[in-house]
């Protein structure tokens, strides 16, 4: 009987080819965009899972509120690691990380250098607590315990090894970190992509020059690993009595004031920890060892695809109703033949099911078409191996079952329940009045969710791009156009000033300066700074501090408000301090040029440095538009990194580029030379909410495009039910425009009624997301009519094609079976 029901429902399928089309793309595209996102939300919550430990590892934190800034940092003190593996017998390892910037990396032996950024100094115990394998085979013999035990020692990955020695076997042969030598003693497995962190380079941590042992410098990125079974809850209370024992005296030596008055003053330093699974998509932290993300965007698009999924069942359902009334003598003939209800539904039941394992092979298809473009956009390294796994192989043909049951399971009981006899005679007539009634108040309610999903979604689009936009054109307080920025200037030595005035001198080029600081995000810390003589935790301001030259704030088009800016002219610049608009508030307001203000040059043996204010420069944005402008200071000091030069906007970019590159070859031979624009670094910020934006607009045109094959239908449906209507209102003198404007204006009702209650949804759902921006754009009225029109214009332009063909119809055809 089976195999009856399936060759039927074939040989039905072939005979209504449009309709089948139809049906399998909307399907098609449904399921491809479910599996997409599907793809996508099953890699970000696989993060950091591959460790053997991942359920007991924990990263801790540092949360400070000190001198008016609150910070929660991803960061601790160095000493934090060993004091709980020492202190608390619940800990059974820990390990730090701390990462470095771009280094210039070497073959001991060669001139050939390469700028490398993923370099961190770990503990040995590093390989206790993460899984990171050290290959086997001809380089087997590594142990993971002694892999970074010795000084100047340095493990490195396939990919690093393969950049530096080819072929060759880099155990045992010298690397040169910033022309410091460190031995290779391992080789690792590239880190997999879901991990928060990734490093080429793990260099022992004993070769790190850091002054160790400072509670109140936050910089290393602690882990520990519970032992199993320990309570993480109740191991965390532990927290505040570890800050109170070690912080404390640190902040009494610092500060004069006990943590009980430090607290008094509406201060907070407290340590807290947070699971190693959770890190990517729950970590507010600053300080990162990498972008991470975000668990509303796996909500965000888990809503989707399961819309997507919702809108493109619903078009089953309607485009099969609107195909009743030419199946109608075929159900009265079946039953006056014999057959029961139960048999039809089977039948119809068997074409649903069919239908969408047509579409699943189509979804398929489009999968692995689509994934390199999805994993351009998305910035994912997604294979379509990952479906031929025994989840995924499970899941294929259920999910065409379910999906076809589902979707099919309300067009063959309303397809099964006509009557035979009120068929046979012309007249399409359910087993009750009520039943149609409420069958069309069902396809009314499914279309005007359709449409509000779709409405969503394009509301929500307009707003991530304004955002996006305004980003990209807001006043940030300096200017980051044509500013080329040249980094690794370590490699030139003491010919960094050389370079400088060398690049000066070409034609295009405006400007330059030499600094480690950039108006853009990194991973910096801030200085806490007093009045001078004042130093007590109620004067205290924690802000920025940034190591720059003369030239720095006319090459970055910053402009002073207070003051004037540093000069060769004042020989005691040295001790000068330009502080930006927030730092002079919280130091004194207007009245703030000529004062003093003092910082611990060396904590330890607390002697302190001080400054005369010269000058207040309007507050710029080094950070996300997420935060708020915190407090800054320049200092006129000598620091390397970077040289920043700005560009004649009508000057050849690429002629000038080479130029200077020739200049830096001319100057350090050997060294790689390396550039970027300032805009670029900048946009770098906000890729993961460019990233949405623009998945968002492909998804919603996609919704949009399944909800009009749904709408299709549905008008499909209404000319049939009416087509003899219309053949009497054209004989009794009605115009083609009327019939149209009658046949749509229902439709179009449906469409307004989504509208209106799409729109406080996606207000309130969009006013959630901008709230993470200190600085966003207003959701004007306009946007949510912007929103309307389109998905009026859309639906109208959709249910137009099947009512002006069927306004076109001659009369007498229409009539002609009276």
């Amino acid at each position: 009987m089976f195999t009856n029901y399936v060759k039927i429902a074939w040989r039905t399928l072939r005979k209504q080819g449009g309709y089948t089309a139809i049906n399998v793309i909307g399907l098609a595209l449904g399921l491809a965009c479910c599996l997409l996102i599907t793809l996508y939300v099953v890699d970000e919550l696989s993060y950091d899972r591959f460790n053997a430990k991942a359920d007991r590892i924990y990263r801790l934190h540092s949360d400070i509120k000190f001198g008016g800034e609150v910070m929660n940092m991803a960061v601790t003190p160095d000493p934090l690691g060993p004091t709980l593996k020492q202190d608390y017998p619940q800990v059974e390892q820990f390990t730090r990380l701390h990462q470095q910037g771009t280094w210039s990396v070497s073959q001991a032996g060669t001139t050939s250098v390469i700028r490398e950024d993923n370099i961190t100094f770990a503990d040995s115990t590093v390989f206790d607590v993460f899984t990171l394998p050290l290959l086997a085979g001809r380089y087997a013999g590594a142990d993971p315990k002694r892999a970074l035990a010795q000084p100047n020692s340095v493990v490195i990955s396939e990919a690093a090894a393969t950049r530096h020695f080819g072929s060759q076997n880099p155990i045992g042969q010298t690397l040169l970190f910033n022309k410091m030598p460190y031995k290779v003693t391992a080789l690792m497995r590239d880190m997999p992509t879901n991990s928060h962190f990734r490093a080429d380079f793990l260099l022992a941590m004993s070769s790190d020059d850091y002054q160790w042992g400072q509670w109140v410098s936050n910089n290393h990125h602690t882990y520990v690993v519970l032992r199993p079974g320990v309570d993480a809850d109740a191991f965390a209370r532990n927290l505040d009595a570890v800050a109170e024992k070690y912080v404390g005296p640190q902040i009494l030596s610092f500060l004069g004031s006990t943590m009980a008055q430090f607290r008094q003053a509406n201060n907070r330093f407290a340590f807290t920890m947070m699971p190693l699974t959770d890190i990517h998509l729950h970590s507010k932290q600053t300080i990162q060892l990498a972008p991470v993300g975000d668990i509303r965007y796996v909500y965000i698009f888990s809503a989707v695809a399961l819309f997507i999924l919702l809108i493109a069942g619903i078009n089953f359902m309607n485009l099969a109703t609107a195909r009743s009334a030419n199946r109608a003598k075929e159900v009265g003939v079946r039953k006056v033949l014999g057959s029961g209800q139960g048999q039809l539904l089977n039948q119809f039941m068997t074409e649903s099911v069919l239908t969408t394992a047509m579409a699943m092979l189509l979804a398929v298809g489009l999968v692995a078409a689509a994934l390199p473009l999805f994993n351009d956009i998305a910035a994912k390294q997604l294979t379509f191996r990952r479906l031929i796994t025994p989840f995924w192989l499970v899941m294929l043909p259920v999910v065409p079952l379910v999906v076809g049951l589902l979707a099919g399971v309300y067009p063959a009981i309303f397809l099964s329940s006509y009557r035979p006899i009120a068929v046979l005679k012309g007249k399409i007539i359910a087993r009750s009045g009520g039943a149609l009634l409420s069958s069309a108040r069902l396809r009314s309610g499914l279309v005007v969710f359709q449409f509000m999903m779709s409405v969503l979604l394009i509301i929500g689009t307009i707003v991530v791009y304004r955002q996006m936009r305004y980003i990209q054109t807001k006043n940030l307080g300096f200017n980051r156009e044509q500013m080329l920025v040249v980094n690794g200037t370590d490699g030139l030595g003491k010919q960094t000033e050389t370079f400088r005035q060398v690049v000066l001198q070409l034609p295009g080029v405006v400007n330059g300066t030499v600094s480690g600081y950039l108006p853009t995000p990194s991973n910096r810390s801030n200085t806490s700074f007093f009045p001078e003589g004042q130093i007590e935790p109620q004067k205290a301001v924690s802000m920025q501090n940034w190591s720059v030259d003369y030239d720095y704030v006319k090459t970055m088009g910053m402009q002073l408000v207070q003051g004037r800016d540093f000069s060769r002219s004042f020989g005691a610049d040295s001790s000068g301090i330009i502080l930006n608009e927030t730092a002079a508030k919280l130091f004194g307001g207007k009245a703030i040029i000529g004062k003093r203000i003092a910082v611990y040059a060396d904590v330890v043996n607390k002697l302190t440095k001080s400054y005369t204010v010269i000058g207040v420069v309007k507050n710029f944005n080094y950070e996300s538009l997420r935060q708020e402008v915190g407090a800054l200071a320049l200092i006129l000091q000598g620091s390397t990194g970077s040289i920043s030069f700005r560009l004649n906007g009508s000057s050849n970019v690429a002629a000038l580029v080479s130029q200077i590159e020739a200049n830096w070859k001319r100057l350090a031979p050997g060294q790689a030379f390396s550039y970027a624009f300032l805009d670029d670094n900048f946009d770098q910020m906000y890729r993961t909410e460019q990233r949405v934006g623009t998945l968002t607009l492909v998804f919603s045109v996609l919704a949009v495009l399944i909800a009009c094959l749904g709408l299709f239908g549905l008008a499909a449906y209404t000319a049939e039910q009416r087509t003899k209507e219309i053949g009497v209102r054209k004989v009794l003198g009605a115009s083609v425009t009327s019939v149209v404007a009658l046949l749509s204006q229902d439709f179009l009702k449906l469409v307004l009624i989504a509208i209106v209650i799409a729109s406080p949804v996606a207000w309130w759902a969009m006013h959630r997301w901008l709230a993470d921006f200190a600085y966003r754009v207003d959701i004007e009225w306009w946007v949510f009519a912007l929103a309307g029109v389109l998905a009026v214009g859309i639906a109208l332009l959709t249910v137009s094609v099947q009512s002006i063909k069927a306004a076109l119809v001659n009369p007498v055809k229409s009539l002609r079976s009276e």
